[in-house]
């Protein structure tokens, strides 16, 4: 399964040159989610995403996922009809998320009394922005890609105050389905063991995503039996990192990870790691599965480089996903023409099925009854494999895709295992 760049629907690349794209109703439409006394008999299901910058073929693949699921239903759950739209939390001066657009984001989506459910963020500081001002205002929200373990627990790669500054209202209301970082640590970690690492030096990129992760990989490789030689936060505005990578030749490592984002200069330290360090082996987390980071035409890393990267990503090859992930990839293929759907399609279309069932099992599509129904969540047979929502709003999945890069695309290698320690 390969990370390719992904042709904008219709309803995207208004989404893309406005900012804000209604996919199936209007702010205007005759709505009765967020109050009242029976149920509503519409509701809207709202995506925060970057829908600019490195991050945009994922995420567009993502909104595509989520269309897809909602098409599939008829545009209901249930009794109830859900209108769907899509707005961006990026700028295209930053080319990333922006604390600026996803607090908007998260505003107009607690304003509006029909909002059912809220989808994002992509990025786990973006959810750090978001969550309080949903939470107050009680919309369920569900991520299909934050990993910061500090967004729902305080185990190991927490910051001081997590999770309990992000939720004001003292009841959760995130939730997450994809496995947090302190599965994606061990599992990086267990990679670097398994292919001979010896000596790791760490880098982040300061953001609550890079910095958590960072500690969670230093934890698991230091329980792996191997030596960190240093846990360095990077200036993601700094013109080069020789001075970096010629320390981190000086205390010998022989491997080096990344904890952050492609859009944090991922590209310039990886050039100038592998140059410093010519035999040493690269990893890099799900922050930079992304074409703008894989994909030199897109100004991603050099060939020769990017034949030493290896990449975690909680996604997996089409043919490892149970029958209904991999219908859901033909499906897919079936309706946008692509061949190899980006691996963030299926983690869109999944957050699109979870509010759905969710807002169908509420009975009523009022944000309280919806949100009970999110957290009663329990081995739902779903595309990504049986799971369930546990109190903290993490899911029970906990498998991890390792990529290789070839011809500037994510290429499928295995599936590791690596439990949370």
């Amino acid at each position: 399964m390969n990370s390719r760049s992904l042709a904008a629907s219709g309803c995207l690349v208004a989404a893309l040159a406005f900012g804000v794209a209604a996919c199936g109703g209007d702010d205007d439409g005759d709505s009765s989610g967020g109050g009242g006394g029976g149920a509503a008999n519409s509701v809207t299901v709202y995506s925060s995403l970057p829908l600019q910058g490195a991050s945009r073929p994922q995420t567009t693949a993502l909104v595509k996922g989520i269309q897809l699921a909602l098409e599939q239903t008829g545009g209901k759950a249930g009794d109830i009809t859900v209108n769907y739209k899509s707005l961006d939390d990026s700028t295209a001066q930053a080319g990333s998320w922006t604390p600026e657009a996803v607090s908007a984001n998260a505003r107009k989506a607690a304003q509006d009394d029909s909002t059912a459910v809220y989808i994002g963020e992509f990025n786990s500081g973006g959810s750090a922005v978001s969550i309080p001002i949903l939470n107050e205002a009680g919309v369920p929200q569900i991520s299909p890609a934050n990993t910061a373990v500090g967004l729902t627990t305080d185990e190991p790669g927490a910051e001081p105050g997590e999770p309990d500054k992000y939720y004001p209202s003292g009841e959760r209301t995130y939730a997450r389905i994809v496995p947090k970082d302190t599965i994606q640590g061990a599992a990086l970690a267990t990679l670097m063991k398994e292919d001979g690492c010896t000596k790791v030096q760490v880098l982040n990129d300061k953001e609550v995503y890079g910095a958590g992760l960072s500690r969670n990989i230093e934890n698991s490789a230091k329980e792996q039996g191997l030596t960190v030689t240093s846990n360095e936060a990077i200036d993601k505005n700094a013109a080069n990192y020789r001075s970096l990578a010629s320390k981190a030749k000086g205390a010998g490592a022989d491997c080096m990870v990344y904890s952050g984002i492609t859009a944090n200069n991922a590209v310039q330290i990886y050039k100038d790691f592998a140059a410093a360090l010519p035999d040493a082996k690269l990893y890099g987390p799900d922050g930079v599965a992304e074409s703008g980071f894989s994909d030199p035409k897109e100004g991603g890393i050099p060939a020769d480089v990017a034949s030493r990267v290896k990449v975690t990503v909680a996604t997996l090859s089409p043919d490892e996903y149970p029958p209904e992930g991999q219908q859901f990839f033909s499906d897919f293929s079936k309706k946008y023409g692509e061949k190899n759907p980006d691996p963030y399609a299926i983690y869109g279309y999944e957050a699109m099925r979870l509010s759905l069932d969710a807002i169908e099992r509420s009975k009523t599509g009022k944000k309280e009854d919806v949100l009970k129904a999110i957290f009663d969540t329990k081995d739902r047979s779903s595309v990504l494999g049986t799971y369930s929502i546990d109190e903290n709003g993490d899911t029970s999945l906990t498998d991890y895709g390792v990529y290789s890069i070839k011809g500037g695309e994510l290429t499928f290698d295995k599936t590791i295992k690596a439990a949370a320690n």
